[in-house]
């Protein structure tokens, strides 16, 4: 009946995606009335969760860089938000029990294990999020993704404490994975540019985890490993977009799979809907945490609704605990509908983030401190008439143009701050800034600016910013990159000039030829 499971969360992602929400609430949906129903098999919808989470940390792995996680933004804040956490989510738990006699744990060691995994926040909500924003590259997204690693990497080492059976002797040897990095970016540019590149990181990605799976250690950790052994290489954001959509298709299964944990009771519904009411305090915790930090007010806000919800993590953990004896099997299932409701309280937070810091701007920013960190000070856009939003291919390709016609004077703005350097060290006038933040806007002068062109990493991302210029009453030519027919419409009806890279790149290709022939024959 796997066809019918599927066909249920296409329906319900559909619906969700209808009424403004992504479709990530819907698989939770489909996931818990196919189990109602009767509808999938189990064993199937686990390996497919599985598979996705281990192609999910091996693309975390490639985009990540291991100094972020250096940073006291990161590593401090996720062990203070944990001292804080676990306590208040054990008193929780301890009080559930005493009202409700059928949860009550055994033991403290039961309640703190449980809070504990409830610490944790949802590395699959967060990345999904950001991808769907176009924000993968901000620093937001960077702090939050560094605590999800050391969350992981925390809840790793639980589940190696808590094995039955302990880390093989053989583990020692997987401190030599890296030795073999010159070897797999070999086979790596010998893949070429097609269906090679995906079997190849299908295949290191599961290769790995199978590989720590055999010295008993957890295998998402191993995919991850992998992910940064590969990551920073020519090749490595070629083999990143390849790997999403596949991801993306088996991650599906990990949002199903929670419904399968069992259907609960009136008991089990009223304490997973007070745990999902105790997560409105985590972005809280986050917030003043991050701002103590020097993060700025927007910065914080961004990350600390990235990280709203429970982690599929928790469940792994808590499934564990059960399978031990430490934790009872209706807790399982209390905490499989706790994560649920974390994911649907959470959607809205984020799928509005933008909006709500606009909304409270003035009272978020009472918290912010004076001194920030480098990455987080203003561009300074000088003199410049034309702006260049995001110095991709695409983005720089303009700038050369612009250049070469002395159309004026030049700045590219680019979200990540490593881009920002190569892009000076090749001799562009970059500066590091957020397109899609309110305070970027509100310190650019728009009136000194005569051109701003956009070329951002979706359409949703594109939209934010021609929204933010107009808001800010930039008058004068806003050009904005689209993909699709649609798209360029809904472009154009803003007042923008929109290029459909799709469309008009048969017409791009047959001018430049055109001009390479004139340059031939003169």
């Amino acid at each position: 009946m796997e066809p019918v499971t599927i066909l249920i969360a296409l329906v319900a992602g559909l619906m969700f995606r209808r009424i403004g929400y992504p479709p990530l609430p819907g698989y939770l949906l489909a996931g818990f009335l196919s189990h109602a129903l009767g509808f999938g098999e189990v064993g199937i919808i686990t390996a497919i969760a599985d598979l996705g989470i281990t192609l999910l940390l091996f693309t975390i792995g490639l985009k990540l860089n291991l100094k972020d996680l250096a940073t006291p933004q990161v590593w401090a804040v996720t062990g203070l938000q944990m001292i804080i956490a676990v306590p208040l989510t054990t008193l929780m738990i301890v009080a559930s029990g005493m009202v409700f006699p059928d949860l009550a744990l055994a033991s403290p060691k039961a309640a703190w294990t449980l809070a504990l995994a409830l610490s944790f926040s949802s590395t699959v909500f967060a990345v999904k999020m950001f991808e769907d924003r176009g924000e993968t590259a901000s620093l937001h997204a960077s702090i939050a993704i560094g605590v999800l690693v050391i969350q992981d990497v925390i809840a790793v080492g639980f589940l190696v404490l808590s094995a039955d059976v302990p880390p093989s002797l053989y583990a020692f040897g997987l401190f030599a994975l890296p030795l073999l990095r010159p070897i797999l970016v070999y086979l790596l540019k010998s893949a070429g540019h097609g269906e090679l590149v995906v079997l190849f990181g299908i295949t290191v990605a599961l290769g790995t985890a199978e590989l720590f799976e055999l010295v008993h250690l957890k295998g998402g950790l191993g995919a991850l490993l992998m992910g940064v052994i590969l990551a920073n290489t020519a090749k490595s954001k070629e083999l990143y977009d390849s790997m999403i959509s596949l991801k993306d298709l088996f991650l599906i299964g990990f949002f199903l799979q929670i419904g399968y944990y069992g259907l609960p009771s009136v008991e089990m519904m009223f304490v997973a809907l007070g745990l999902g009411l105790l997560s409105f305090l985590r972005p809280l915790i986050y917030y003043f945490l991050f701002v103590a930090f020097r993060l700025r007010a927007r910065t914080a806000l961004l990350a600390s609704l990235s990280l709203f919800n429970y982690s599929e993590f928790g469940l792994i953990l808590a499934a564990i605990a059960t399978a031990q004896g430490l934790l009872p099997a209706e807790w399982l299932t209390t905490l499989a509908l706790a994560v649920s409701i974390s994911f649907f309280l959470a959607t809205p937070f984020n799928s509005n983030v933008h909006n709500i810091y606009h909304r409270y701007v003035v009272w978020l920013h009472r918290f912010e401190r004076k001194q920030r960190l480098d990455a987080e000070e203003p561009a300074d856009l000088g003199d410049a008439d034309i702006l260049v939003l995001g110095m991709g291919r695409v983005g720089k390709g303009a700038y050369q143009h612009l250049e070469a016609a002395n159309k004026g004077n030049i700045v590219g703005i680019e979200e990540n701050l490593d881009k920002v350097f190569q892009h000076r060290d090749e001799g562009y006038k970059c500066m590091h800034g957020d397109a899609t933040d309110n305070d970027f806007w509100e310190a650019a002068e728009l009136d000194r600016r005569k051109l701003i062109l956009v070329s951002l990493t979706n359409h949703s991302e594109n939209l934010t910013v021609v929204k933010l210029a107009r808001q800010f009453n930039f008058k004068h030519t806003l050009a904005v990159v689209s993909r699709y027919p649609d798209e360029q419409k809904e472009l154009e009806s803003l007042g923008c000039i929109s290029f459909n890279l799709y469309g008009e790149a048969g017409h791009g290709f047959a001018e430049h030829v055109m001009k390479q022939m004139e340059t031939t024959l003169v």
